[in-house]
């Protein structure tokens, strides 16, 4: 595993995996969500987004976490292994109620102001309707990848306690 993408619905523990992930493999750690948004709550154009992303993909080794649909193809051709947190949708409400206040290095801001956000709710509570079938669909289109899919935190926290024994 030297190029690998953590995907799943906000609140689901992309990026607490993602962060100790990198620890354990040295491997080097890239957060969509940093190279999108700006400190102020703004975004960069999509074109220096796209470029951001080609420099990271040409790299040998890299953890790359965050869904962003529009690239999700783009960075599976990429990988080698996908991480795709498939998890109940009260467990990712109760993952963004966990987060609330605390600081994020996953985000240019310092804490998630998105948590009491309807619409960020209900992105959510519709993650599974909405988007999980695209997600499944590109896993089976590009089933020669290494993939794993976790249907809990637990789940998730055993692969990693796993690769250090």
């Amino acid at each position: 595993m030297k190029r690998v993408i953590v995907i799943g619905c906000s609140g689901s523990g992309k990026s607490v995996f993602s962060r100790s992930f990198a620890n354990l493999t040295k491997l080097p750690l890239y957060h969509l969500d940093t190279i999108w948004w700006k400190e102020d709550g703004s975004h960069i154009e999509r074109s220096e987004f796209d470029a951001r992303l080609c420099e990271i993909l040409a790299r040998d080794e890299w953890i790359i976490d965050g869904n962003y649909s529009r690239t999700m193809e783009q960075r599976i051709v990429a990988c080698d292994t996908v991480v795709f947190f498939d998890l109940p949708t009260d467990d990712c409400i109760d993952g963004i109620r966990a987060r609330k206040g605390k600081a994020r290095d996953d985000m240019p801001w310092k804490n998630a102001p998105e948590d009491d956000d309807a619409e960020f709710v209900s992105f959510i509570r519709n993650y599974n309707e909405t988007h999980r079938p695209q997600v499944m669909s590109l896993l089976d289109q590009y089933s020669n990848k290494n993939i794993l899919i976790f249907k809990s935190r637990e789940e998730s926290e055993a692969y990693l306690i796993n690769l250090t024994e």
